[in-house]
This record gives C-alpha cells, sequence and structure tokens, in this order.
C-alpha cells in the first residue's frame, strides 16, 4: 500500500472516530435530556392517615403511571404543615421533587409573623388537583342533632367542650376559629400530629367535635360512629347530600373550601413544570381517577400554572382577612 493510501485509510478511520464520539456525545445528551429519568419524591407536610394524606396518595399514584416514574410520598408532618413546606421549598431543583401544596400555605401566611420560606417567592405553582369541603362531625354522644343544636349546647358549656385539628394554623384549627368567633361560643383547642387520632377521639368521646376535611372523617359518618352536621362548601357535598352547608344551617357568609395542588422549588426548569403539569391534566380526565376523588369525597380541579398562581395569592389574602376576623393566634 502506498503512502498515499496509507493516508487515506487513517484519514477515513479519524472521521469514523469523530463521528462515533459525536453520535455517542448526541446520545448521552439525549438520555440526559430524558425526565423523569428516576423516582421522584412527593413531599407532603403532614401526617399518614388524614384527608391530606389520603388524597394525595390517591392522586400520585394515578400521577406517576403518566408521569413515567414511580412518585414515592415522604410524609414531613410538623407545625400545621411548616416543617414539610420548608423542606420542600429547599429541595434539588432537578424536577424528581414535587411539593404538595395546598390551604394551608396560604393561612400560615397569614397565621406567622415569620416563616423560614416565603410560599409565592419560593415555588413555582404547576395546578390544583382536588378541592374538598371540611365537615362539621360530633362526637355520636352529644345530644346535637344539628348546627343550631350544637352552638347551644357549646354555649351552656362554655370553655368545656374540646375541639380537634391537624394542628395550629392547618385549615380545621382556622375553620373552627372562626366559627367560634362568628357564632360565639367558646371551646378548648386540641391539636394533633395526626388527624386520624382526632377521629379516634371524638369517636370515643374524649372530644365533641371538629372540623376535618371531609375524605378523612367520611367513612366514619357512614358507619354512623361520627354525626355530622354539616359542610363549609358554598353548596352541599354531592357525597353527603343529605348534610346541609353551614350557611343554610343559619351563619351566612360562612364558605371554606380546602384544597391540593403540586408545585416544585422555584428555581425547577420550565420543561420540567410543563411535564409535571402535562402529567397532571391526564390524571384528572381520567374517569377511574374522578370516580375515586367522588368516592373519597372530593372534586377533580385541573387549572393552568397562571390560574392556580392567581388562586393561591386570592386564598393568601381571603384567610389573613378570616384570620383577623376569628382572633386565632399561634399557641
Amino acid at each position: 500500500m502506498s503512502l498515499k493510501q496509507i493516508g487515506c485509510v487513517a484519514a477515513v478511520t479519524l472521521m469514523c472516530a469523530a463521528g462515533s464520539a459525536l453520535a455517542a456525545e448526541k446520545a448521552g445528551a439525549r438520555a440526559a435530556e430524558v425526565y423523569p429519568n428516576k423516582p421522584g419524591r412527593l413531599i407532603l407536610p403532614f401526617g399518614p392517615g388524614g384527608s391530606t394524606d389520603v388524597v394525595a396518595r390517591i392522586f400520585a399514584q394515578r400521577f406517576s403511571e403518566l408521569w413515567g416514574q414511580p412518585l414515592v410520598v415522604d410524609n414531613r408532618a410538623g407545625a400545621a404543615g411548616i416543617v414539610g413546606t420548608e423542606i420542600g421549598a429547599r429541595a434539588p431543583t432537578d424536577g424528581h421533587t414535587i411539593m404538595t401544596y395546598g390551604i394551608n400555605q396560604a393561612i400560615t401566611a397569614g397565621l406567622y409573623s415569620k416563616l423560614p420560606y416565603d410560599h409565592l417567592r419560593d415555588f413555582t405553582v404547576i395546578s390544583l388537583y382536588a378541592t374538598m369541603p371540611n365537615i362539621l362531625c360530633v362526637t355520636p354522644s352529644l345530644p346535637a342533632a344539628n348546627v343550631a343544636e350544637f352552638v347551644k349546647l357549646a354555649k351552656a358549656n362554655a370553655g368545656k367542650f374540646k375541639y380537634a385539628s391537624s394542628g395550629v394554623g392547618a385549615s380545621p384549627h382556622l375553620t373552627m376559629e372562626l366559627f367560634k368567633a362568628v357564632t360565639g361560643i367558646d371551646m378548648i383547642h386540641v391539636p394533633y400530629k395526626n388527624s386520624a387520632q382526632g377521629y379516634t377521639d371524638t369517636i370515643s368521646g374524649q372530644i365533641q367535635s371538629f372540623f376535618f376535611n371531609l375524605p378523612g372523617p367520611l367513612p366514619h359518618v357512614k358507619s354512623g360512629r361520627l354525626r355530622a352536621l354539616a359542610v363549609t362548601s358554598a353548596k352541599r357535598a354531592e357525597q353527603v347530600p343529605e348534610l346541609p352547608t353551614i350557611m343554610e344551617s343559619g351563619i351566612p357568609d360562612f364558605e371554606v373550601t380546602v384544597w391540593q395542588g403540586y408545585a416544585v422549588p422555584k428555581a425547577t426548569p420550565q420543561r420540567y413544570v410543563a411535564k409535571i403539569h402535562d402529567a397532571m391534566m391526564k390524571a384528572l380526565a381520567t374517569p377511574e381517577l374522578r370516580q375515586r376523588f367522588f368516592d373519597a369525597g372530593v372534586a377533580a380541579a385541573p387549572m393552568t400554572p397562571e390560574q392556580f398562581r392567581k388562586f393561591v395569592e386570592a386564598e393568601t389574602v381571603k384567610w389573613k382577612k378570616a384570620i383577623a376576623i376569628s382572633g386565632a393566634k399561634v399557641e
């Protein structure tokens, strides 16, 4: 083989090697862009067993199937959601950590003068996925069949009745504090780290009443272990249509809607946000999920990120005013 021929072969070999390297580099870049490329983490700032946990797990199961990776629920309870929310705000921004973002982020912003995060500044919100009312329940041994009878009994036992909540600043706490303010009753607040224990102690009679999110107490209401008096939504809940609303029960302008959505740490790339939103919308459109939500006492609530942002801002203002009316303070 001549020197010229050897040179041509060498040149071709170098070109092939360069082409192979470039192809490998492009393939590596494409692999790096695959998202999600590992199981995700869903930070849930409340303990297991409560309504927030139940609904979050129902949605996470269907969402993860469409998102493309398992989504592992990480319960981080404490301080009415503040502990878990701080963890979410400081989480990695690689799109694999999602925050269960709900009404408590709006409430605590108005209840606490100082928080280790700013719920509007430190998160990119993606969409709501569920809304539900709170439900007013009493222990079955209490001789109250409706809201008016309960208020009368509470006034006759001022400072003696106890009510359960899932923590200071959680929606069950603030809902009852607002109810106390507008009805003029006086009750003792007993916060629980796990709302399921609040149901148990109300069933046994250690606690007289509570406002909890509908999904958690619903099975106990249907079994007769708890007596439900009313729901806090503007309209009756389809799952318990026989129950009046608080407003129908004679207390005007009393409406509380509990909500849950997804958010990610602020610096999460927009392409990941879009992928999460797309999977959320597909999940919320499936009849199977909507039926599971209905059975649990929940309504599906899809939104665009822009709509969700405006909704959160409005809820933050609303709860700041409600806290002022109720006179609730951090205990």
